[in-house]
């Protein structure tokens, strides 16, 4: 007896048949983004850095900046409620021989079950964060009980120099105490070069960095220079409303405009073995095995007037719908199917 390949509709009983119901896919473009912001903190001696340090350019007021690092796009398969079909289970017929996805999409007839697809994302490198340094700690009791901020500053400079001249000497082989081997010198020169540091950043000031990234859905359709959000680089991102920042446009070009009538079906005379549910709960007698035909479109995505992404998909809205006949799955021969679930497209066709 037959039976039905999926975790979602086992059986499903229609009426007074029985059978499985599956869905064909609707086409939904993800934008995927990621940005990089920069926050700088100044100094505690910023005013200090050119007179004593001779650093020119320090800025002296806070201030955060965004950077868009890299925009990306791809289509996903969602369910199209509107074509939602059901296959009745017959003696004589493999067809209920189906494998569906969790959200019951068709993904094959008559193959070897294979459950869900897990994707193995990548693993990014782990990042070494070091720890923020307190530079107070490395301050000596005269730079501490100064009496002025002129003077502490002056006071933090002369100290940096005299780190600086230590490194050297040990570099040279000219220090008091010279380390005893390679891991001991520099096991010194990290201490004194985290010292240096953490002192200059109160001329200099320090930047923080951070990752963000941001994704959305569009549902595909003829468009030109939509705005589906917006980028800033002082705010990062932000609504596409929200005139802050400068548009990210996308525009979506059918290339090939077709019929919206669905084709016959293939493979000789069917019998009417499937339903189609339309959205508004009527029913429609359909012959055969429904599938997508894509069709195509140009994809663009413009942010500052250049193309971030220029580039074509397959999109199930813009292509049409297809049958195969229920004489491909009688008794006498074996048919197996798979279709692609993001786009509801025939990918392959075997009979033995």
């Amino acid at each position: 007896m037959a039976y039905a390949q999926t975790e979602v509709t086992p059986g499903v009983s229609f009426g007074k048949k029985f059978g499985v119901t599956y869905i064909l896919p609707q086409t939904e473009i993800v934008i995927e983004a990621k940005a990089t912001r920069q926050h700088y903190e100044p100094g505690q001696f910023c005013q200090y850095a050119e007179r004593y340090l001779r650093l020119s350019g320090v800025k002296q007021e806070a201030e955060t900046t965004w950077a868009l690092d890299e925009v990306k796009v791809k289509s996903v398969g969602v369910p199209n409620p509107s074509n939602i079909y059901f296959v009745e289970m017959k003696d004589r017929t493999t067809a209920p021989l189906m494998e569906l996805t969790a959200d019951g999409i068709v993904r094959s007839i008559n193959l070897p079950y294979v459950g869900e697809q897990k994707t193995v994302q990548p693993q990014a490198p782990q990042q070494v964060v070091e720890p923020d340094l307190d530079p107070r700690s490395f301050l000596t009791e005269e730079i501490l009980t100064a009496t002025s901020t002129a003077k502490m500053a002056e006071l933090v400079a002369r100290e940096i120099y005299s780190i600086r001249e230590s490194k050297n000497a040990l570099l040279r082989g000219e220090a008091d105490n010279l380390p005893k081997d390679g891991a001991q010198l520099q096991i010194m020169l990290d201490n004194l070069n985290k010292q240096e540091k953490a002192m200059t950043q109160m001329f200099e000031g320090k930047v923080m960095t951070d990752t963000h990234q941001f994704s959305m859905k569009v549902s595909p359709k003829e468009m030109n220079n939509h705005v589906v959000f917006r980028f800033s680089k002082k705010l990062g991102f932000v609504e596409a409303d929200d005139l802050a920042g400068e548009p990210v446009e996308l525009t979506i070009t059918n290339k090939h405009l077709v019929s919206e009538q669905p084709a016959e079906p293939t493979g000789g005379k069917a019998s009417k073995s499937l339903v189609n549910t339309l959205s508004n709960g009527s029913k429609t007698a359909i012959e055969g095995v429904a599938y997508n035909v894509p069709g195509k479109a140009d994809v663009k995505l413009t942010y500052n007037h250049k193309d971030l992404i220029k580039t074509e998909m397959s999109i199930t809205q813009f292509g049409t719908l297809e049958y195969l006949s229920a004489q491909l799955f009688n008794r006498n021969t074996v048919t197996k199917v798979q279709f692609d679930v993001t786009t509801g497209a025939l990918l392959k066709i075997e009979r033995q």
